[in-house]
């Protein structure tokens, strides 16, 4: 049956920039209350261990709700959930900024998480319903793909400059001058449209497999941050997750509206740009974590120093994304691109691991920056093209969805997996000397390094494994119906 004419087509770089905005806001937020943190502490009161939660909080209810987010935005349309998102979002960042207690800090960034899960998957999904000119939709991607991978370094940025100048409660209120501006424009240039067909209930037994097994893995792999590996709660928690989610893939191949179906992810190109994805998040997270104690505990740099010291890889991500998905995706496929990317990951994380104590921001910190944005620019704008082109369009929000659902994934586990091994490095390294402020200092250094040399591996074996899984396939040559309906 053929189907109308895009009504957002003559609107599509306007409605970019608003989608854009709205994935900054998304990716920034995480790094910008790492910033903010310390200052919070102080003007709240609570305890070290009870800090976290605020980081938690927010991973879980962001992880846990994106695939019903993203199936929601599938039956409803996308215009409503990407503005709820947006208007909930912002509405969560006020209640965060003017928190008077943890409790409620805590509660806003939870709420912060459930929002950012139904606006996450609508923005990817937008942009890959509005732009399928081969030409255009690479371009789009490639400056999508430029803020997901950047967006980071600059809530680092960001985060710093607030907290120094103003206060910690303006990395909060800062959701707002990104949300309701967005919210405005998307409600005057986006078109409502929903998913045609017979495919209009929700997969509740779906829905309550996937969102209950995602949130026991991502608290498992906190958890184990927080306590230890062996600690009863992590141990049931991740068990449990196995067990949900095993049950959930189960349940969608027996289903007749499944709202993760198994064709979404069983075409090699698909399913290899959401393993990269994912594999992607564990190793990126030894940068921006270790990096930043190393710059700001060893070398003394300012949040806001640190934040400046990351730009140069931001802004390597930024034109190396466009570039890879403007002139190289559709020569070389997006297999090679997240083949060579990887590679340059694990060759940046391998420098990283040579630092020590005497390493100079200029001769060691910033090569290996620069090879790391020439990497990931190389990962995130072809895998985000690829997570969604040719899938059928009543799947577009729940393939959308699965891009964030792998990232957080990722981020969740490299978070705990290299958080163990710092510690345990480190602790190794200390074990049997005479405790001074300077062995503490080079013990840091050397937990940092190994923690670079496992994500340099983690790089490596993703490399390797993207490569034997997806299929040597160029983007512009697939025609998207016949991709879609042989996916």
């Amino acid at each position: 049956m053929p189907t109308s004419p895009d009504p957002h087509h003559a609107r599509r770089w306007l409605i970019l920039a608003v989608i854009g905005i709205a994935q900054l806001m998304v990716v920034l937020d995480v790094t910008i209350v790492n910033i903010a943190l310390p200052s919070a502490q102080g003007d709240l009161g609570f305890s070290d261990d009870s800090r976290q939660w605020i980081i938690t909080a927010y991973a879980l209810s962001f992880g846990s709700l994106l695939l019903l987010g993203g199936r929601i935005g599938d039956l409803f349309g996308r215009k409503w959930t990407f503005i709820g998102g947006l208007i909930g979002f912002s509405a969560a960042s006020a209640i965060g900024g003017a928190a008077d207690s943890f409790g409620m800090l805590v509660a806003a960034r939870a709420a912060q998480g459930a929002f950012g899960a139904i606006l996450a998957p609508s923005a990817l999904g937008l942009l890959a319903a509005t732009f399928t000119d081969p030409a255009e939709r690479g371009k789009a991607f490639g400056i999508f793909g430029a803020i997901a991978g950047g967006g980071a370094a600059v809530g680092l940025l960001l985060g710093g400059i607030l907290t120094e100048t103003l206060t910690w409660r303006w990395c909060m209120y800062v959701n707002l001058l990104f949300a309701i501006p967005a919210a405005v424009m998307a409600f005057r240039l986006l078109v409502n449209r929903t998913a045609s067909g017979a495919r209009t209930k929700l997969d509740v037994p779906g829905a309550a497999l996937a969102t209950s097994g995602l949130f026991a893995l991502v608290y498992g792999f906190s958890n184990s941050e927080t306590h230890s590996w062996g600690h009863p709660i992590t141990i049931i928690m991740l068990s449990t997750a196995v067990v949900l989610l095993g049950l959930f893939a189960w349940v969608e191949t027996r289903v007749a509206h499944p709202m993760l179906p198994p064709r979404v992810i069983a075409d090699r190109t698909r399913g290899g740009a959401y393993l990269a994805i994912g594999i992607a998040g564990i190793a990126m997270f030894a940068c921006f974590l270790f990096l930043t104690y190393f710059m700001q505990q060893t070398k003394g740099f300012s949040p806001i120093q640190t934040g400046l010291g990351f730009l140069p890889m931001t802004a390597t991500i930024i034109t190396t994304s466009i570039l890879a998905n403007v002139k190289l995706l559709g020569r070389f496929g997006p297999r090679r691109l997240l083949v060579f990317g990887m590679s340059m990951g694990a060759i940046a994380m391998v420098w990283f691991a040579q630092i020590d104590a005497s390493s100079s921001y200029v001769g060691h910190i910033l090569p290996g920056l620069i090879v790391l944005g020439l990497g990931m620019g190389n990962i995130f704008a072809p895998a985000f093209s690829s997570a969604t082109y040719g899938v059928d369009p009543r799947d577009t929000g729940v393939a959308s969805a699965m891009v964030n659902t792998m990232q957080q994934v990722g981020g969740s586990i490299g978070t705990a997996l290299l958080s163990s091994i710092f510690a345990s490095a480190a602790s190794s390294y200390a074990d049997g000397r005479v405790p001074t402020p300077q062995l503490a200092g080079e013990a840091a250094v050397h937990g940092y390094t190994v923690a670079f040399a496992v994500a340099a591996c983690v790089f490596a074996a993703g490399a390797l494994i993207v490569g034997t899984m997806m299929r040597t396939v160029r983007i512009k040559e697939v025609d998207p119906a016949a991709h879609a309906v042989a996916a």
